[in-house]
């Protein structure tokens, strides 16, 4: 079944659009008024919250009209509402805007900046803040960076065309370009491709791994190269045929080379609740993006102006 439509004239509230739920038409319903089911379906967020969120008209019937923590259930309706943080931690630090035309919108993403709105972050989000400082709340993202890598992101002006800018990513018509500090090793056959199957880590849910899996294909796909050297030491040129989560880090990891900075591999030494520690950066950025505009028919190349920084002492490497 199709997924029905939301209602476009539900606004966004500080750059950030309402989510929405349908309420199930299980009869005889179990839930007398729609504060019930949004505490059953949500129970992380405490019943006191809803009600502040009904309260403070943050939570909307399919007409935009607020509604009321004694509304009752009606299997069937929709109900929009506004997600909230008691607390969101602030990101010290600015991204900046490559390229805006009627159509995209490229920025360049700091450290430690999520792409989208999630978990700990929602003003704290690329998208937010450049709906907020373009004035353009149907801005979407066509993919993605971890939050920890710094760089190069494409956003699509235009609902309309969403979908013809998103193949770009689903094929292999845009090329990506990222650098990356990590190990040095010489020895190594450079340039390399790097094949693999990644999963989910049946651990950590945040992390991802490598699996030897005879019976099936790799699913990952990465080209590296050494582009300098200093010490003990490198710079790496890497470029993603695939798009699997986390998978320049993994396939560092993978060769011996985790990259500079990185929490996550090859052992997590800061989880994705901790508050964030600025000084140490994951030193992996998304340096460049070309590709044919599949709407305007022109050739693009945007570039990162952010530098890669190099240990202080590059003579060793910790352990």
């Amino acid at each position: 079944m199709a997924r029905r439509p939301g209602n476009p004239d539900i606004p966004a509230l500080n750059g950030v659009a309402a989510s929405a739920v349908s309420l199930p038409t299980t009869k005889p319903a179990p839930w007398a008024t729609v504060l019930d089911y949004l505490a059953h379906r949500m129970p992380m967020i405490p019943r006191q919250a809803w009600q502040e969120r009904f309260a403070q008209g943050l939570v909307l019937a399919e007409d935009g009209q607020a509604l009321s923590d004694q509304a009752p259930y009606q299997g069937g309706a929709r109900v929009y509402y506004y997600r909230s943080l008691p607390r969101e931690q602030t990101i010290p630090f600015e991204e900046q805007v490559v390229y805006q035309d009627a159509h995209l919108v490229v920025a360049d993403k700091p450290h430690f900046l999520p792409v989208t709105p999630g978990g700990r972050f929602i003003q704290e989000t690329l998208l937010i803040r450049l709906r907020r400082r373009l004035n353009l709340p149907g801005l979407a993202p066509l993919h993605r960076i971890d939050r920890e890598t710094a760089g190069l992101v494409l956003f699509a002006v235009q609902p309309a065309e969403r979908g013809v800018y998103h193949a770009l990513f689903s094929g292999r018509a845009m090329h990506k370009t990222y650098e990356a500090i990590a190990p040095a090793a010489p020895h190594l056959p450079w340039p390399l491709t790097h094949r693999s199957r990644v999963k989910e880590h049946p651990e950590n849910f945040y992390r991802m791994c490598e699996v030897d899996e005879p019976s099936l294909a790799p699913n990952s796909e990465t080209r590296l190269a050494l582009m300098e050297q200093r010490g003990a030491w490198g710079r790496y040129r890497l470029e993603p045929i695939t798009g699997k989560r986390h998978q320049l880090r993994v396939h560092m990891n993978a060769l011996g080379l985790p990259i500079l900075g990185d929490q996550l591999y090859p052992v997590v030494q800061h989880g994705p609740d901790h508050e964030e520690n600025f000084s140490a950066p994951l030193q992996l950025l998304a340096r460049r993006m070309a590709f044919t505009d599949p709407v305007t028919g022109q050739a693009r190349v945007f570039e990162s102006a952010r530098e890669l920084v190099w240990p202080r002492d590059d003579s060793t490497i910790p352990t």
